[in-house]
């Protein structure tokens, strides 16, 4: 009986196997181990990478577009700009006639003299007055000295009319100078009641001079002539008109891209109305819309990294999550979603994100808004303050 462990029964068993039979182990086994190394891969990269990390290719540019508006209205004299045009802080867009407006600067120049004018006639009037005052108090007190001189004389006159009477009953005096003296006292009486008319009429006048002052102090009050309310109410006009001189040429507020132009030389326009608007390609930012599930750990300050579809992967931009919105795009929609009804289904809603962008890296790789772009948030990385994120991105 022939022993099968013998290194010769071995090797005619392996003689014995089809070759077809070997190759197709060899291409299982390789492919069993592409499978292992695929897999150990995929959860090494699920326990040091996929976790820390959320991302997403729902986001766009976007940015706080200025509208160009007159504050004066004017025909149209010049527009310097077109659309697509590039402009600095500063520059001159459009320019309105300005012959209203300087008729308007001339006429408020005027008014401010003219109430100058009628201010320094105010004070000079407060001198006048205080004269008048001081006129009607020296009557007076001449008519209070009157009135005292005809009282001694009245006194005097009733004294002597007395003695006459007692003495022309003893027969010592005629009755001619009773009758002197009687007619003394009349006239002692009525010179003593013409004192004291003039004394009401001395009081009457001072009454009306200090009436006359306190009116006209009321108009001053404590001003001089370039701090009166008039005067500063004059020169607020003046103010006033100047800046709207100045309004008839409208400049860029920021640098950025001329756009939606939609005025010519010659238009009408006026306050308030929508003359163009300038896109500040310098201060956009990416509205990211993650999935809610995604945003468990997501903080603001995080830093997140961006590309976007115009440049490619090749490009890739720093960001910083500066808040996230407060509701859903369905939760503020014009007609909300009605989820109260027998047939609903549940949708997974996303919150829009706000990421601030390095300007640097913008002024070498320009954007401009509405462009894809991808965001990749490192949920790993520390949040930075919003003092370190305006430091590291500007204002």
């Amino acid at each position: 009986m022939n022993d099968i462990s013998s290194p010769h029964a071995t090797a005619a068993v392996l003689a014995a196997v089809p070759p077809s039979t070997s190759k197709r182990k060899r291409w299982l086994a390789a492919c069993g181990l592409t499978l292992l190394l695929a897999g150990g891969g995929y959860a090494t990269w699920r326990l040091f990478f996929a976790d820390h990390t959320v991302s997403t290719d729902n986001a766009y540019t976007s940015v706080e577009v200025l509208q160009i508006t007159p504050l004066v209205s004017g025909p149209v004299k010049k527009v310097n700009v077109v659309d697509t045009q590039a402009v600095r802080a500063g520059d001159v867009l459009i320019v309105l006639d300005d012959t209203d407006a300087r008729l308007a600067l001339l006429q408020a120049e005027a008014q401010l003299a003219r109430t100058k004018q009628q201010v320094r006639q105010l004070l000079a009037n407060d001198v006048n007055l205080a004269g008048q005052v001081d006129l009607r108090g020296a009557e007076r007190r001449a008519a209070e000295a009157d009135l005292a001189k005809a009282q001694a004389s009245l006194d005097k006159a009733v004294v002597d009319a007395q003695r006459r009477r007692n003495l022309v009953e003893e027969g010592a005096v005629s009755r001619q100078d009773m009758s002197d003296a009687e007619t003394r006292l009349l006239e002692a009486q009525a010179a003593f009641k013409q004192a004291e008319a003039r004394i009401n009429v001395s009081k009457a006048a001072n009454a009306a001079a200090l009436g006359a002052r306190q009116a006209n102090a009321a108009l001053i009050g404590d001003s001089t002539a370039d701090k009166h309310p008039d005067v500063l109410a004059a020169a607020a006009r003046l103010a006033q008109a100047r800046v709207n001189e100045e309004r008839t040429v409208i400049r860029a507020p920021v640098d950025g891209i001329v756009t939606q132009r939609a005025i010519d030389v010659g238009h009408q326009v006026s306050a308030g109305a929508r003359l163009m608007s300038i896109v500040p390609v310098t201060q956009i930012h990416v509205d990211a819309n993650f999935k809610e599930g995604q945003l468990r750990d997501v903080r603001q300050g995080q830093p997140v990294r961006l590309t976007s579809d115009l440049y490619g992967t090749d490009v890739v931009y720093d960001g910083w999550i500066d808040g996230v919105a407060g509701g859903s795009g369905s939760a503020f929609a014009a007609i909300p979603a009605q989820n109260a009804t027998g047939n609903w289904i549940k949708v997974v809603q996303r919150l829009p994100v706000r990421i601030r962008m390095n300007p640097d890296q913008l002024a070498k790789h320009p954007l401009r808004v509405g462009l894809s772009m991808t965001a990749t948030v490192a949920l790993d990385r520390e949040p930075q303050e919003r003092s370190a994120m305006a430091a590291a991105t500007g204002p």
